[in-house]
């Protein structure tokens, strides 16, 4: 057994957010048609500089009467016609550049049009897309530079890194939104759910509790406070702030109380085998 008087520090208030683990399809769809869009150009651009250079010696020939007419003539039919493919092509890029940017934001529209390492990263599931979503009515005075995440599949938070604002809000929240990423091995999966922390920017009071502190019971979690020289009493906590993994800032301690540390499991047992006796709370 192993107890402690914890002092309260200052520490960076959280907000507790939803995440959502976006499915990146159309990203991959958008990326592959903007890069057959560019070929398609350079492709325009190849021919007509080829059909201009026919259409000029051609109309040249026709003036020194060493071409019939009718040739030249289908010369710079060819050569309008190809300025047209080009025109066409050009609209298609332009068309495509400003759907990426619509519908994903500047900085993963640029990713797009650039094919950078960033987009072939969330296209190949190296890492994965995640949109956190802040309750109604919170605002941040500047985007969040990280968050954490936690998933079904895991007992352990994820580091989300902040990537850019969000084109649209998730429709059953209606909050300001940010996309985010995460490893592709951290156990999110398109189209999960998870809760997500997110920094305020402000700060509060609280003490510092590892994991190995907490216990959980009937769907909530507790500590264990020294209310005697030999006895314990179950304190419910809020796990609202998370520091990493299963460690928390807690708001709910009286100042000054001797919190249990090491064994606190072994109390949670020994209390449920006195309840059972018809004892009572107290270890």
């Amino acid at each position: 057994m192993q107890t402690a008087v914890l002092a309260a520090e200052s520490h960076p208030e959280q907000i507790r957010a939803y995440g959502t683990v976006l499915d990146v399809a159309r990203l991959t769809e958008l990326t592959n048609n903007y890069a057959n869009a560019q070929a398609q150009l350079q492709t325009a651009q190849a021919r007509l500089e080829v059909a201009r250079l026919a259409y000029e010696r051609a109309r040249d020939l026709v003036q020194s009467a060493a071409m019939p007419k009718k040739d030249a003539e289908a010369a710079e039919g060819t050569f309008r016609t190809d300025q047209a493919a080009l025109a066409a092509a050009d609209s298609q890029v332009k068309t495509l550049m400003a759907t990426a940017r619509q519908e994903w934001g500047a900085v993963i529209g640029r990713g797009i049009i650039e094919r950078s390492p960033q987009v072939v990263q969330l296209i190949e599931r190296e890492q994965l897309l995640v949109q956190v979503t802040l309750p109604p009515g919170v605002t941040l005075a500047e985007p969040p530079r990280f968050a954490l995440a936690q998933a079904p599949t895991r007992s352990v938070n994820i580091d989300l890194r902040y990537l850019s604002p969000a084109t649209r809000t998730d429709p059953r929240i209606q909050g300001v939104s940010y996309y985010f990423v995460a490893g592709g091995d951290s156990g999110l999966l398109p189209g999960m759910n998870t809760t997500a922390y997110v920094p305020s920017g402000k700060s509060y009071d609280g003490v510092f509790v590892e994991d190995t502190a907490i216990v959980q019971w009937q769907g909530r979690a507790w500590v264990y406070l020294r209310a005697g020289p030999e006895t314990f009493k179950r304190h419910p906590i809020r796990t609202d702030q998370p520091v990493s993994d299963d460690d928390y800032v807690v708001q709910d301690i009286p100042p000054g109380s001797e919190l249990v540390m090491r064994g606190a499991q072994v109390l949670l047992s020994e209390e449920a085998k006195s309840e059972l006796r018809g004892g009572g709370d107290d270890d």
